[in-house]
């Protein structure tokens, strides 16, 4: 995809990106992607803004280009000015948007934060191999019945970007989750761990076949899946909070109970089913799941920074052979 016929892009039903990403790809310079849910829904005001610019500087440590996704008053952007990144921080009007919601935003010249599945579409058509994000979505309880899994599984099955997150929510079924991923052929590599990490907490009890301990070692997992053939698909590096950063896990046991609880009381189901429980975990545990959650995802977005970085120091390396 030549970014530059992106770039130059305006009014809805386009897809533009901001100057200095498309710079940085056309240059072979390291760019991570970021989702803006988090800023939208997951992230209490006013304070949410404030973090989506310290998530963007903490890529920029790293030596990389942020380029936070979202569709902008009709226009999917790919790297957001200070502007747009208040407006979909600050507005009321600002939808959720999966893949296939971006269709009819764009049409309706709306407004939309960007969930996992639909950044990492974005994201992938303008050229971006790496994407930072809290926690992934998945399988819910009770699927069975309900058959409620997030689109981002299948997203990552069928998108060829690497996507550093703090494993999925704790609120989902993880077990249930980490073979859908195996029967998508999605794989996980644990970063200096072989557990899954369960989001707020550093182990949710699942133990992975694959980790690596370096920003190297991931990049040369991504190296070594192009070159098979299999730059389509997604691979899920899961980087666990410290052990001392994480919420405790007695009480992230009992509030889980409790959330649940009201969740079938409350009726609540579909999109609204984690907007709901984060912001109850975020009640009944005096923000520190809110804390631990923004610890995560700044973390999360220094390693793909840094990952990005050791994969453009890979390719030019390679160019200058």
């Amino acid at each position: 995809m030549d970014v530059r016929g992106l770039t130059h892009s305006s009014g809805p039903g386009s897809i533009e990106v901001a100057p200095q990403v498309a710079q940085a790809l056309a240059q072979g310079a390291p760019v991570v992607a970021l989702e803006s849910t988090i800023i939208s829904h997951g992230l209490p005001r006013p304070d949410n803004l404030r973090i989506a610019r310290e998530i963007e500087d903490a890529v920029r440590a790293a030596g990389a280009v942020p380029a936070t996704i979202a569709v902008v008053d009709g226009v999917a952007r790919v790297g957001l000015d200070d502007a747009a990144l208040a407006a979909i921080a600050e507005r009321d009007d600002v939808a959720k948007a999966s893949v296939r919601d971006l269709g009819f935003v764009v049409a309706k010249a709306g407004s939309a934060a960007t969930t996992v599945a639909a950044t990492a579409h974005l994201a992938e058509l303008a050229g971006i191999r790496l994407f930072a994000t809290g926690g992934l979505g998945g399988v819910h309880r009770g699927a069975r019945e309900s058959w409620d899994e997030s689109a981002d599984l299948v997203a990552l099955a069928r998108t060829g970007i690497a996507v550093v997150c703090s494993g999925v929510k704790s609120i989902l079924d993880v077990p249930a989750t980490l073979e859908r991923l195996e029967s998508l052929n999605v794989p996980v590599v644990g970063y200096g761990t072989n557990a899954f990490p369960g989001f707020y907490i550093s182990d949710s009890g699942h133990r992975l076949d694959w980790r690596a301990d370096s920003p190297a070692e991931v990049a040369a997992v991504i190296r070594a899946r192009d070159a098979l053939g299999l730059a389509n698909q997604g691979i899920v590096v899961a980087n666990p909070l410290p052990e001392d950063q994480q919420l405790d896990a007695e009480l992230h046991e009992r509030v889980l109970e409790e959330a649940l609880e009201q969740l079938d009381e409350n009726g609540v189901t579909g999109k609204a089913v984690t907007p709901f429980l984060l912001d109850f975990f975020h009640q009944h545990t005096a923000g520190e799941s809110l804390r631990a959650n923004v610890r995560l995802v700044l973390r999360n977005a220094a390693l793909a920074g840094q990952i990005a970085a050791e994969l453009a120091r890979g390719a030019s390396g390679t160019a200058a052979a």
